[in-house]
C-alpha cells in the first residue's frame, strides 16, 4: 500500500509537468529538469520544518490558528522555499537563457514541492497499526485526483506568477521591486486558497478559484513565450 502512495503520489507531478514543458518553444536540459525538480522537493522539507517551528510557536506569537494570518505565513514559506529551490540550481547556468524559462524552472520546481506533499498525504493516510483505517485503493485515487486539480496545481500557478515577474525583474535590469511582487502575489493566491479550503470544507470553489488563476497564468507563458533576454 505504501508502494501504491508513493506511485500515486508521483502522478499528478508528472502529469502536470508534461503540460507546462509543452509551454515552452525551447525544451530545456532534462537534467536541469530534474536537478530543479530534486531542489523543489528538498525545498518541501525545508519548509516543512519550518512550519513545524512556526506551527509550535503560534500561540505564542499571538497568532490564532487557522486565522488567514497563519495562512499568509505558511504560504509564504513554502513559495520562498520554491523560489529558493530553482534559484540555486538555475541562477547562473546557462541554459537560463529565455525569459519563459523562469516561469519554466519555478513550476518544476513547484511540482517537486507538490510531490514530497503528495506523498506525505498519501502514506499518511496508511496507518498497518489500526487495519480498518486502512485506505481502499479507490480512496487513494481519489485523494491523488484532488490533489491534482486542488494543492498540486496551486502550487505550478503561484510559482508560475512568481517566474513571470522574476523574468520581468530580470528584463529590468533585477529591478528587485517585481520580484517582491511575484512573492507577495504567489504568497496573496496561495493564502486565498487555503482560506477556501477551511472556510467550505470541499474543492468547489477553490478549483473555481484556481481555474480563474489559470487563465491569467497562461497569458503570461503567451507572454513570455517569444520573448529573448
Amino acid at each position: 500500500m505504501t508502494i501504491l502512495g508513493i506511485i500515486l503520489a508521483f502522478l499528478p507531478g508528472f502529469a502536470w509537468l508534461f503540460f507546462y514543458l509543452r509551454e515552452d518553444p525551447h525544451p530545456e536540459p532534462k537534467r536541469i529538469i530534474f536537478l530543479v525538480f530534486l531542489a523543489g522537493a528538498l525545498s518541501a522539507i525545508a519548509a516543512f520544518v519550518l512550519e513545524i517551528i512556526l506551527n509550535n510557536q503560534v500561540v505564542k506569537l499571538g497568532i490564532a490558528p487557522l486565522s488567514f494570518s497563519l495562512m499568509l505565513i505558511l504560504a509564504l514559506i513554502e513559495e520562498v522555499s520554491k523560489f529558493g529551490g530553482a534559484y540555486f540550481i538555475i541562477r547562473k547556468n546557462p541554459d537560463f537563457d529565455e525569459p519563459i524559462d523562469a516561469m519554466i524552472y519555478m513550476v518544476v520546481a513547484a511540482l517537486g514541492f507538490a510531490t514530497v506533499e503528495n506523498i506525505g498525504v498519501l502514506i499518511g493516510q496508511y496507518n498497518p497499526a489500526i487495519a480498518t483505517l486502512a485506505p481502499t485503493i479507490s480512496t487513494m485515487l481519489e485523494t491523488a485526483s484532488f490533489r491534482f486539480v486542488g494543492a498540486t496545481l496551486l502550487h505550478t500557478l503561484t510559482s508560475a506568477i512568481l517566474g513571470y515577474y522574476w523574468a520581468i525583474a530580470i528584463r529590468d535590469f533585477n529591478d528587485r521591486k517585481y520580484l517582491f511582487l511575484g512573492v507577495a502575489m504567489a504568497t496573496g493566491l496561495h493564502a486565498i486558497f487555503n482560506q477556501l479550503i477551511i472556510a467550505y470544507g470541499n474543492l468547489i470553489y477553490p478549483v473555481v478559484f484556481l481555474i480563474v488563476i489559470g487563465i491569467f497564468t497562461l497569458g503570461d507563458f503567451e507572454k513570455l513565450k517569444w520573448k529573448k533576454v
